[in-house]
């Protein structure tokens, strides 16, 4: 199966991926729309909010030409609550951001009628292309002294909602107040070559969050911040991860899903050749015991982690919880050729609940976790589980044995989508 998704994702992306490539280099001067020339100042202090907006705005109309809007080098732009709408009359546009965009330095730039979940939002925006080499901070500190955990509403940096044949690329992102990135509602998004900075101990800073989207490819990022380096919430499927230097952080993380009672599900999920160092986690399922649903058809292969406290787990008890609900089905997750060190004496720690029927068709394949103490043995835990091991230490009390001879996994080729994409 994860053979038949690779496949997808090459052939789904090919097409529009190099069309854009051809366009990005037939753009005129004429379609290329300058934030300076419409009366941003860049000087890190005045608001440049409507001028960005008035360069969209044509950059966005043009309807016989690929538009670009251009925020230039050498400049610091700041921009209050803004967002960024489609369709645009032409198929596709471009946010070229090569200088610098940075957040008010206080929180009453978040009004009573400015929503305090979004800092910058693009909506509705079909074939968006976003690149240039430039930075993004959030100024997330003067949120994070009134703010310790999620309680409270704080805003997420930079949204796409509803923007299909998205690409990302070549930016740095800092400091967001709370998730760097989030991609809600939409269908194929290649996001790549990304650096995402946080303090560890910022709280909430993941650094890319999916919802209700799918056919996503992620690749080539380096992402250290106070929360999970990627979250896949509930709706997403067919989701690609490769290449990705996690840490601190909190791993790469499906879910939490579930949470009051609520329906989610994800699926088709493939993370490869991933490096965590120093993270609370290394790949995670968790879930809320009062919701229900289903994870299903997910592999973490060629898994590399260092002095991480958690390198697998899987917790159905997300946040201690032992409420009663309908459960979540989580079936078909394979780990293959995942080897690191844990800071912790418990390095596969499987927590299923029974209802939804536990965790089953877990498969792990040439596994060795290690704790970074020399002197000091690492174990596994595991409740509800059924599955198959090969070569795993350490030994997983709920699997069944089989021999190296025997294959398991789903016929993955170690660094083939890697190679290919």
């Amino acid at each position: 199966m994860q053979g038949l998704i690779i496949i997808f994702f090459i052939l789904s992306f090919a097409s529009f991926c190099s069309c854009n490539t051809r366009l990005l280099d037939a753009v005129s001067s004429k379609s290329i729309f300058n934030v300076m020339e419409y009366g941003a100042v860049g000087d890190g202090l005045t608001d440049d909010s409507q001028a960005f907006l008035k360069a969209w705005s044509d950059a966005c109309g043009i309807s016989d030409s690929f538009g670009t809007l251009e925020v230039p080098n050498g400049n610091t732009f700041m921009l209050k609550p803004i967002t960024f709408n489609g369709p645009c009359k032409f198929s596709e546009v471009h946010f070229k951001l090569e200088g610098n965009i940075v957040a008010p330095s206080s929180t009453e730039a978040w009004t009573e009628n400015v929503d305090k979940n979004r800092w910058i939002q693009f909506t509705n925006v079909t074939s968006l292309v976003m690149n240039g080499g430039g930075q993004i901070d959030g100024q997330g500190s003067i949120w994070w002294k009134i703010c310790k955990d999620d309680s409270c509403q704080r805003p997420k940096a930079l949204s796409f909602k509803n923007c299909n044949k998205l690409q990302l690329s070549a930016i740095q992102h800092i400091n967001s107040a709370k998730g760097h990135i989030s991609i809600t509602s939409c269908v194929q998004t290649r996001i790549r070559d990304l650096i995402i900075t946080a303090p560890e101990d910022s709280p909430n800073t993941d650094g890319i969050d999916i919802n209700e989207s799918k056919d996503i490819i992620i690749q080539n990022c380096t992402i250290a911040t106070g929360d999970d380096c990627i979250a896949m919430n509930k709706g997403t499927s067919n989701i690609n991860i490769t290449a990705i230097t996690c840490g601190p952080g909190h791993g790469i993380s499906i879910g939490s899903l579930g949470k009051n009672g609520d329906f989610a599900t994800v699926e088709n999920v493939y993370v490869n050749n991933c490096t965590f160092k120093g993270t609370t986690n290394g790949v995670r399922i968790k879930t809320w015991p009062e919701g229900y649903g289903y994870v299903r058809n997910v592999t973490f292969n060629k898994i590399r982690l260092y002095n991480t406290r958690n390198p697998i787990i899987i917790n159905q008890n997300y946040k201690d919880k032992q409420e009663e609900g309908k459960g979540f089905e989580i079936n078909g997750v394979t780990y293959q050729d995942v080897s690191g060190t844990s800071a912790t004496s418990v390095a596969i720690n499987l927590g299923c609940n029974s209802n939804g029927g536990g965790c089953t068709n877990i498969i792990m394949d040439t596994v060795n976790l290690t704790s970074i103490s020399s002197n000091k043995v690492v174990t596994a835990s595991c409740t509800n589980v059924k599955g198959q091991e090969t070569q795993v230490s350490p030994k997983v009390p709920c699997l069944t044995e089989k021999p190296p001879s025997t294959l398991i996994g789903a016929g993955i080729r170690t660094g083939e989508s890697n190679t290919r994409l």
